[in-house]
């Protein structure tokens, strides 16, 4: 049986009050009302976002809330990731030169929401895609209808379910990019998350690309 949320409202609320317990809206300039206030709206969504599957130990969320850079930037949100049953926080790569990471948007297939936070549905690690091509591993998701994760959506999956990353279990975000062949990842290193990047033809077994089946904005 295709494990599913039971109660998609409830899972909708434990995601609102996991991101006021990082600090969410401090790091937004809000409180926590403003900042509960601010995603409210996307409430609505979250009866036709949470049937799909929802299995965070095998890399499978039916939906997940992501907080975009425009509220919280993504130098904010990074550190505020651990592994699961870990306390020592994400970071950054220093490969990530100066101001670079502000050049990772979305790319033109990528179709987001014009909303400051929004739902990332049917969302799924990609596992299989460990040891493919990452190139050739976007152009698979494309041709199955579905879209690769950004950056933002990466972390906020992340941040919610800590327990999809795992070790040989990591994955690639090609739903951001620069405009050259740098391809960002999330994987584990020094017993922590990294954000990091690797060339678009080089594959990694320990690498799967992570995508998504949709978007969901209030209104």
């Amino acid at each position: 049986m295709t494990p599913k949320i039971h109660d998609a409202e409830k899972e909708f609320d434990r995601q609102v009050g996991r991101l006021v317990e990082l600090g969410y809206p401090h790091a937004a300039g809000l409180t926590d009302e403003q900042f509960a206030s601010a995603v409210a709206p996307l409430r609505e969504c979250v009866a036709a976002a949470g049937t799909g599957e929802h299995d965070p130990e095998r890399g499978r969320v039916a939906f997940a809330l992501v907080v975009t850079r425009q509220l919280v930037p993504i130098e904010e949100t990074m550190p505020r990731t651990t592994l699961h049953g870990r306390t020592k926080p994400g970071f950054i790569d220093h490969s990530f030169e100066e101001g670079s990471l502000a050049r990772f948007v979305a790319t033109d297939v990528v179709e987001l929401p014009e909303a400051r936070a929004y739902l990332v549905v049917d969302v799924n690690r990609g596992e299989e895609f460990c040891g493919a091509v990452p190139a050739d591993a976007m152009a698979e998701i494309a041709d199955r209808g579905r879209t690769a994760l950004t950056i933002e959506e990466g972390i906020a999956l992340l941040t919610l379910f800590p327990e999809v990353l795992v070790k040989n279990k990591c994955y690639m975000l090609g739903g951001s990019r620069c405009g050259d062949r740098r391809v960002p990842a999330l994987w584990i290193s020094q017993n922590a998350p990294k954000l990091g990047w690797c060339w678009e033809r080089n594959p990694h077994t320990w690498l799967g690309m992570a995508s998504a089946g949709g978007r969901m904005a209030a209104g």
